[in-house]
């Protein structure tokens, strides 16, 4: 393998392959391809891919770099390259059973976990004003990146009024979980890392089988994460962290930097090389970045450095209120547009979400496209939410969260009164809600409106799972879209906004399309399990849209590992960013200049700085100061007046998109684009429905999963079938997505 692509450094880390290894990777110093190249080296020298272990913290990381190594060296099937959840996701699966869950349980995300919360705060008679859902929410997240499970928690606490109320949630949240075979984010990395602990076979059968280990943004781990990885590590030593201490801003979630500050004391015989150059800013940018960063006591002595021109200066801007800024940005985006600059190369970057509604508002007035991410994320919309919750119940019918979302999700006359008495029964009888309404018993014991769509949902529901190894996600997700009367509740609406909520869910669809794309090119089967595990796991970087041709909102923690040409860091005043609580601890100080660090050195070419002498935040109005890093940047490098070149717009004749007829001067007949969304409507309903439709024996047939086939046989409730692929299959009548030849 050619290596001489990669400089010096880079190449002494990608062929040091024994042993403790930490790279320090400054901002843009090519660690992906440093980290891509070590693995691939390690597999020429003949090492197996399934012996190696690559962890990150995006599903979008983790993608590029398995594409990058098996550009490298081909198929690499067997080799783990995941998330921390992903990873932890899969032990569990593996081993479900000692970890003391079954086979199907399912992840609990932000949203699901506040719902169950909420009901718990009611059930207990707590004032949630007192106790706010999101503050009970980070005490228990906070507690189980600690490893402390309720008992602990109430061990190491002042037992008072207010501690004994969160350990009574606590206690019920982690029953209520296991009740419903369930976990949180927090409990996959906590429950792997007792199953490592607790079972020395299985520790060892990880340890046998990943002799290199190798984990990327090693200053955002945690307290558990670190154990986790330091138990697989223990046998064989050969482990490589790769991170910046300079880029650890997420402390205020977990993450802890000391991990990367004393790996050279957890393995004294670790070696040490440090990524200096970059590749991604021009010089000025990083030596603004430097200015700032230097300030910091607790980090590794080290400066980026890079063989391009210095480029432009800093722009710095302070205007008289936060509207106006808005506006500067959205002009200066306006006349740096143009030839060879879409909108997609342009990032506003700030440090709330609060922030984001005068950009918002600047760039529509502007007529400017834009992109949010750390805003209204797609999978919580409610449509979105609704449907994955419908398809984890397919999954796991004892998820009680997912039943109490949809019960009444179209409406079915199931009012709360009915609900409890359901969810009483199901307590006596010690089964799933689901189980509960299957009884034509109970269901004739329902409202008279209620009964048919009841038994319609637990039927589709049922039908579902018993027949998921034979269907695609999309089929299942056709068949819970149509047959619980959902879709069809929005058409009755007429409404824009029921209209919307259907094109969401379509688009929600093409989403599906693409995982089941992704698996076939793996040649891996694509399930639903997995697909909503990368619901759940997807984060903001995850989301975020490459060529989008729109501005990019985002904060300036979900930019990490993101880059753009031209980057606006709006609200540089003393107590927005800084943030009024980090100015009195140097800690909390120290990682929000490691933020505006990261911000900084996520421009290419041009960097835009600005503030506001008059802010209004969270309804409040006051006059600001300049930010304390501001005050740390080294004036040189700025530019005060700014340096922007007017770049004529294109003309609207001009346009792409605007008909000017046709070039032998005669008007073309008036074009009828086919409608989307109606198409779409037609095929998921039209998809659905393929299971109602009778069959003959001798009947050729085409099945979505299995493909092509032959009837041999119909009875009342099945029909057989012999597929070229997997031979004989009796499929369940009312849902088997067949046609005929």
């Amino acid at each position: 393998m050619n290596l001489d692509h990669l400089n010096t450094k880079q190449r002494e880390a990608a062929l040091h392959t024994e042993g403790p290894l930490l790279i320090l990777a400054g901002a843009g110093s090519g660690k992906t391809a440093t980290m891509t190249h070590r693995i691939a080296y390690l597999i020429e020298q003949g090492m197996s891919p399934y012996k190696i272990l690559a962890v990150t913290f995006t599903n979008k990381a983790a993608a590029e770099m398995r594409q990058r190594v098996e550009k490298l060296v081909g198929n690499c099937s067997g080799m783990w390259i995941l998330t921390f959840h992903s990873m932890s996701l899969r032990m569990l699966r593996e081993h479900y059973e000692e970890a003391g869950y079954e086979r199907n349980f399912v992840v609990y995300d932000t949203v699901d976990q506040k719902a169950l919360l909420k009901n718990i705060l009611k059930e207990q008679n707590i004032d949630v004003k007192e106790y706010p859902i999101n503050y009970i929410s980070a005490i228990i997240s906070k507690e189980k990146e600690a490893d402390r499970g309720p008992e602990e928690y109430k061990q190491q606490q002042e037992f008072n009024l207010r501690s004994k109320i969160i350990y009574n949630v606590y206690k019920e949240y982690q029953k209520q979980l296991k009740k419903n075979n369930a976990m949180d984010f927090d409990d996959l990395l906590r429950n792997t890392l007792h199953l490592l602990r607790n079972y020395p076979s299985i520790l060892e059968e990880y340890q046998r089988r990943f002799s290199y280990i190798m984990v990327d943004e090693y200053q955002d781990t945690n307290h558990i994460q670190y154990q986790i990885i330091r138990l697989l590590a223990k046998a064989h030593q050969n482990l490589c962290v790769v991170g910046d201490d300079d880029q650890c801003i997420y402390e205020w979630r977990g993450a802890d930097i000391r991990n990367i500050l004393d790996f050279e004391k957890d393995f004294p015989s670790a070696k040490v090389i440090k990524l200096e150059q970059n590749y991604r800013s021009c010089g000025n940018i990083l030596e603004a970045a430097h200015s700032v960063i230097r300030n910091n006591r607790g980090r590794k002595d080290k400066k980026l450095w890079t063989d391009q021109d210095k480029g432009h200066k800093i722009v710095y801007s302070r205007l008289s209120n936060d509207k106006e800024e808005a506006s500067y940005i959205a002009r200066e985006i306006a006349l740096l547009e143009g030839p060879g600059r879409d909108y997609d190369q342009f990032a506003i970057l700030y440090r709330t979400n609060a922030q984001s509604r005068n950009f918002e508002d600047a760039l529509r007035r502007a007529r400017i496209p834009y992109q949010i991410l750390s805003g209204f994320s797609f999978y919580e919309r409610k449509e979105t939410k609704d449907m994955i919750s419908y398809m984890r119940l397919v999954v796991n019918p004892r998820d009680e969260i997912a039943f109490l979302r949809v019960i009444n999700e179209p409406k079915r006359g199931i009012g709360a009164k009915t609900v409890e008495k359901l969810t009483a029964l199901a307590n006596i009888r010690n089964e799933s809600l689901l189980d509960t309404i299957s009884d034509e018993e109970v269901i004739a014991g329902l409202p008279a409106k209620a009964r048919d769509s009841v038994r319609q949902m637990a039927e589709t529901i049922n039908l579902c799972r018993s027949e998921k190894e034979n269907l695609r996600i999309s089929d299942i997700y056709d068949n819970l879209l149509v047959r619980t009367g959902y879709m069809k509740s929005l058409e009755e609406q007429h409404t824009q906004e029921a209209d919307a909520r259907i094109e969401n869910l379509l688009d929600f669809k093409s989403f599906i399309y693409d995982f089941e794309k992704e698996k076939s090119i793996l040649n891996e089967p694509a399930t639903l399990e997995e697909f909503l595990e990368k619901v759940a796991t997807d984060g903001d970087a995850d989301k975020y849209e490459t060529e989008s041709g729109k501005v990019t909102l985002m904060t300036l923690h979900s930019a990490k590992g993101l880059e753009f040409p031209v980057v606006f860091m709006p609200g540089m005043e003393d107590g927005l960013f800084p943030g009024h609580r980090s100015i009195d601890s140097e800690e909390k100080l120290e990682e929000e200049r490691r933020l505006c660090y990261v911000g900084m050195t996520r421009a290419r070419e041009r960097l835009f700085l600005t503030s506001a002498e008059y802010r209004v935040l969270y309804g409040n109005g006051d006059f600001t100061r300049e930010s304390i890093f501001m005050r740390e940047l080294d004036s040189r490098l700025l530019d005060s007046a700014g340096d922007a070149v007017y770049v004529p717009r294109r003309s609207d004749n001009n346009r792409l998109g605007i008909s000017t007829g046709k070039s032998d001067g005669f008007n073309e007949p008036e074009y009828r684009p086919y409608d989307p969304l109606q198409y779409a409507k037609k095929a998921v309903k039209s998809n659905a429905m393929l299971g109602d439709k009778e069959f003959s024996e001798g009947d050729k047939v085409e099945h979505g999963k299995f493909g092509p086939g032959l009837v041999l046989e119909t009875g009342e409730k099945t029909i057989t079938v012999v597929f070229d692929s997997v031979g004989i299959k009796k499929l369940a009548k009312g849902m088997a997505p067949l046609k005929k030849l």
